[in-house]
């Protein structure tokens, strides 16, 4: 290894050590070692090979030391050839075992990248929606991906850096002092000069580089947000594409005079390191000929030393690092733990129990519900704000109590912001009721199974989200098993399959992000073909037909009569024409049930109900007269 390779090999380990001084945390260390446990017959043997790869870097210049002594000694040719053959079976050696030492490093590092991943993304899943309405996407996604990461380093990395070197350091320190104790100690006396510009100038270049990473993290979201459909029609609607380039452009400037005074603080620093270890060679070969001249020390021994010296360095370097990088590695299984440690507010019962077969009726009863405060569902890191919004605890719904019985449609109404989406997400468990209970066939919905909740209850929300999938992919998420005769079936029956068969790809056309290669009207259809497929026995449209036209409505309304036959429905409606054959509307405000009956009844009785039917449909009192 020459002195340049060594020089980088130290500002690599200075830049790359995120000087954290936290104290070490007990309870993170004992964590990290239930993660590590699966892994700890590879981390044995990796442990072994890191050290014999270390004897076997010291043990190399010290045979090329004995090669040119029997050279000079004018020793047997079988001796010079000996040692060679056995230099190369030492290069061999450590070749062989680099390579099953780097499958080692991986399988542990991997191994871990996908346990803690695996751990995180299942315990995201079971997190709330409050959860998903207040955390930034990216930094999630961060999470998942810089911390995980970050936090492998600690074991294929840095555990393994600092055995190795503390190996290669101590045996090679004591080589050179059996050799010559006087030009090993001169020679660490340039030490100082290698290591110190190493630690200063890795710390700037680290700031650069973490400065260029804002930069490039905000190019990102200003990419990402601009380049979505609804972020493109935004800035075309109502943006200044001139000010969005300015801005873009500003920052990528930026980045690159960020590259450029990266490059030339790298070369400087590479230069002048290597006109010091040049300094340390011309010590070691000029006090070293000087005693060999003298005939106290062989040609071999200085040849050994000079080779020794540039095995010495890098390794001194990186222990001098070797506790900031523990510490950064530290700090990323903490953040990976801080998602951990969020407490799902919504948890699966320890004994769930069945549902019964047959029709399932809805019951609320006296339920109560506030949406949970910050600090219970989300972190501050999490949202990228300094601290979190203590705001939260309001009550939202009071006291909301009605039946829908087996084949029964409840139907909600009331103005926006009144609470009806609210009562709708109780049922399927996106949130749990502060007090009261919330049934499905007679058993409080927090005493069943998430699986049995999923396999009763359907539900079609009013934006009509779809994933960047293909249509079969999207209406497989409901029923993975069904045929392709049963997802023609249910396209027929939400009036989509003549739209679909015209595709080029048929099922396999992807919809795009979010769907928006769809119009609004036939994305939404997809989402209720999608719910015809799962057969729920309770269905909860919640705005199902906000987004279609009139002709579109009458088909897809068609297609839920169908389906809503035989089954309990709770609808949201905002179009009030759409739930006039409700077997009970209730009316809500403020989050209470302010009149309940039929649309005749209500109508009749001349309260909000009616004031809602007026200014929809912009008639008088005198023509409100009941529709049959």
């Amino acid at each position: 290894m020459d002195m340049e390779v060594t020089a980088w090999m130290s500002l690599h380990h200075a830049m790359n050590a995120k000087d954290d001084r936290r104290p070490f945390s007990k309870a993170t260390l004992k964590r990290i070692a239930r993660f590590a446990r699966p892994h700890a017959r590879l981390l044995a043997l990796f442990l072994v090979s890191s050290v014999v790869l270390a004897v076997l870097a010291v043990a190399t210049p010290v045979l090329a030391g004995r090669v040119v002594s029997a050279i000079v000694d004018g020793s047997d040719t079988g001796t010079v050839v000996w040692l060679a053959v056995l230099i190369a079976g030492l290069a061999l050696a450590e070749g062989g075992l680099g390579l099953v030492n780097r499958w080692l490093s991986a399988g542990i590092g991997e191994g871990l990248i996908l346990d803690l991943r695996t751990a995180v993304f299942d315990h995201v899943q079971r997190m709330p929606v409050a959860f998903f309405t207040r955390t930034r996407t990216g930094a999630l996604v961060s999470r998942l991906n810089n911390d995980v990461i970050g936090a492998q380093r600690a074991f294929s990395d840095t555990l393994s850096g600092v055995v190795s070197n503390l190996v290669t350091v101590l045996l090679t320190f004591a080589v050179m002092v059996r050799i010559s104790w006087q030009i090993t100690l001169l020679a660490l006396v340039l030490l100082p000069v290698f290591v110190l510009p190493a630690r200063r100038m890795g710390s700037r270049l680290a700031r650069l580089e973490r400065e260029a990473a804002r930069h490039d993290a905000a190019m990102s979201t200003q990419m990402t947000e601009r380049f979505s459909a609804p972020g493109a029609t935004l800035i075309k609607l109502f943006g200044r594409p001139d000010r969005e380039s300015a801005e873009f452009a500003a920052r990528a400037r930026r980045v690159r005079d960020i590259g450029v005074r990266t490059a030339m603080v790298q070369h400087v620093f590479i230069t002048a390191l290597t006109m010091v270890s040049a300094l340390a060679l011309a010590l070691v070969y000029g006090l070293g000929g000087f005693f060999s001249l003298r005939g106290q020390l062989d040609a071999g021994a200085v040849v050994a030393l000079a080779l020794l010296l540039t095995r010495l360095y890098a390794p001194l370097t990186a222990l001098a690092s070797a506790r900031v990088e523990v510490m950064s590695a530290l700090v990323s299984f903490e953040r990976v733990f801080e998602v951990l440690d969020l407490k799902p507010l919504v948890a699966e019962p320890a004994k769930p129990v069945p549902i019964p077969d047959g029709p399932v009726s809805v019951e609320f009863d006296r339920v109560r519900f506030s949406y949970p405060s910050a600090d219970k569902v989300s972190l501050a890191s999490l949202e990228e704000v300094a601290t979190l919004d203590t705001r939260g605890g309001v009550e939202v719904l009071h006291d909301i109590s009605f039946r829908a019985e087996p084949g029964e449609m409840v139907a909600l109404v009331g103005s926006s912001g009144a609470g009806k989406s609210t009562i709708a997400q109780l049922l399927p468990r996106l949130y749990d009721a502060d007090s009261g209970t919330v049934r499905l066939a007679g058993v409080d919905v927090r005493d069943l199974s998430f699986a049995s909740i999923r396999a009763t209850l359907g539900m079609v929300t009013q934006d009509g989200h779809l994933f960047h999938e293909s249509i079969r992919d999207n209406l497989l998420l409901a029923r993975p098993e069904a045929t392709d005769d049963e997802l023609w079936d249910v396209l027929r029956r939400a009036r989509l399959k003549d739209l679909i068969e015209a595709l080029p790809d048929g099922l396999d056309t992807v919809v795009g992000e979010r769907g928006y290669r769809l119009s609004g009207g036939e994305r939404q259809r997809l989402t209720i073909a999608r719910l015809l497929l799962a057969r729920p026995r309770v269905v909860i449209l919640d705005e199902a037909t906000a987004h279609l036209d009139s002709t579109s409505e009458a088909a897809v309304q068609e297609a839920l009569t169908e389906a809503l036959d035989g089954r309990t429905a709770v609808v949201i409606a905002h179009r009030l024409s759409t739930i006039r054959a409700a077997d009970h509307i209730l009316v809500v405000e403020d989050g209470r049930i302010v009149e309940r009956g039929t649309h005749d009844a209500l109508l009749t009785a001349g309260g909000r109900y009616t004031e809602l039917y007026r200014t929809q449909f912009d008639q008088q009192p005198s023509e409100l007269e009941p529709i049959r």
